[in-house]
């Protein structure tokens, strides 16, 4: 058995036993439906019923197990601190396995049982699946993590904790400017990736908003692994930064080939990069030294908000939690400010709430802009010998 499938037990078979933790308190299946959340949502039991979607089992589940660890975790807590207008949370969480159907059924099981409110999907696809059947119900939903531009676009009871690919293109360019003082930079980007793409285009608007030249923008395609043309182009130009935004897997090349042929501007991209030095042996570390990513929060973060929950989280899980799973965290807690802020488990009263909402969560301060997408300071992680380290946090301006 390989390590990450004993990982991905191991969490597993934490979960089940959080669940139980969390929804043990209120008994059978009859008792569960005896609970009395109405049709509109309004409980008048001593329980609320909160849903949950995500891939606990399927290629994606690493993913997903994480992520609700994080909500498991904030219910618990929630709960143990005498839960929401004083009732108990049930957590009822269902398996999407990362399958668009799956999730759809998921979700229509979670209407039926009267669930006021629903955390997911974890990935973009099956959000994507149930965010028009949430619509049609007005369910509030809200995705962890799922960062596909449109999932909340027209949608107004459908929110995400997760920055957008857009909006993390807009605080690289942010932090080019500002934080390294660069006036010139280059992009190289995966151009078969909606991922790449979408940070890509961001960034290079948003750079030249603030006076940063775009001496280079050089593409290649997916399971392309000599990108030498390309990063030959980008040296000739010498750009002091240079974007890259795709995955681990992809960079961990990049950036060894980029030192190949010359380039010795700052590396910079988006949260794709987090794993690349997982990729590489120690003698390849001086390939992304100083590179800067951005992500959702830190375990090196001060604040005293994160390291409670970094500890709470070590203790229940025995491992140091994802940023899967800290948005997890915060999307139990946001849905539990939105409840008390409303006052009711009234489905459209948690939507109008969610949207007046001024949170403080693991992952940063948060607002919903117009299209319920948070607006929210950015960690930026510098790799220092091999290491994760916190350069800085950018709010957007």
């Amino acid at each position: 058995m390989t390590n990450l499938k004993k990982n991905i037990l191991k969490v597993l078979s934490t979960v089940l036993v959080l669940s139980f933790l969390v929804t043990g308190c209120v008994g059978n299946n009859d008792a569960e439906k005896s609970t009395g959340a109405g049709k509109d949502g309004a409980s008048s039991s001593e329980e609320i019923l909160i849903g949950g979607i995500s891939p606990m089992t399927g290629e994606n589940a690493i993913y997903g197990i994480t992520a609700t660890n994080g909500a498991t975790l904030a219910f618990k807590e929630i709960n143990e601190a005498g839960g929401i207008l004083g009732k108990q949370v049930k957590f009822e969480i269902l398996d999407d396995k990362g399958d668009n159907t799956e999730a759809v059924n998921a979700f229509n099981k979670l209407v039926s049982q009267d669930a006021v409110a629903i955390i997911g999907a974890v990935t973009s696809a099956p959000t994507e699946a149930v965010a028009q059947p949430a619509v049609d119900e007005n369910m509030p939903l809200l995705t962890p993590t799922g960062t596909q531009f449109g999932l909340t676009k027209d949608r107004p009871n459908v929110f995400r904790v997760c920055y957008t690919d857009p909006f993390q293109g807009e605080i690289l360019a942010q932090y080019t400017a500002e934080n390294l003082k660069a006036t010139k930079a280059a992009v190289l980007t995966n151009n078969s990736s909606d991922y790449s793409d979408g940070i890509a285009k961001a960034f290079v608007e948003k750079a030249k908003e603030l006076g940063v030249d775009i001496v280079a923008e050089e593409s290649y395609g997916k399971g392309d692994t000599d990108f030498r043309a390309q990063l030959t182009k980008i040296a000739a130009e010498s750009p002091e930064v240079v974007v890259i935004p795709d995955y681990y897997k992809e960079i961990a090349l990049i950036s060894q080939q980029a030192k190949e042929v010359g380039i010795e501007a700052t590396l910079i991209g988006g949260d794709g990069w987090d794993g690349v030095v997982e990729q590489l042996d120690e003698s390849s570390y001086a390939d992304v030294e100083n590179s800067v990513f951005t992500n959702h929060y830190s375990l090196q973060d001060e604040s005293e908000k994160v390291q409670n929950f970094i500890e709470a989280y070590k203790g229940e899980f025995n491992e140091n939690p994802s940023s899967f799973a800290a948005l997890g965290y915060d999307a139990a807690y946001l849905y539990k400010e939105a409840i008390e802020k409303a006052g009711s488990t009234d489905k459209q009263a948690i939507v109008d709430a969610m949207k007046e909402i001024d949170f403080e969560g693991v992952t940063g301060n948060l607002k919903f802009d117009e299209n319920n997408n948070p607006v929210k300071s950015v960690s930026m992680i510098k790799i220092v010998n091999g290491e994760y380290t916190l350069d800085s946090v950018v709010a957007p301006k």
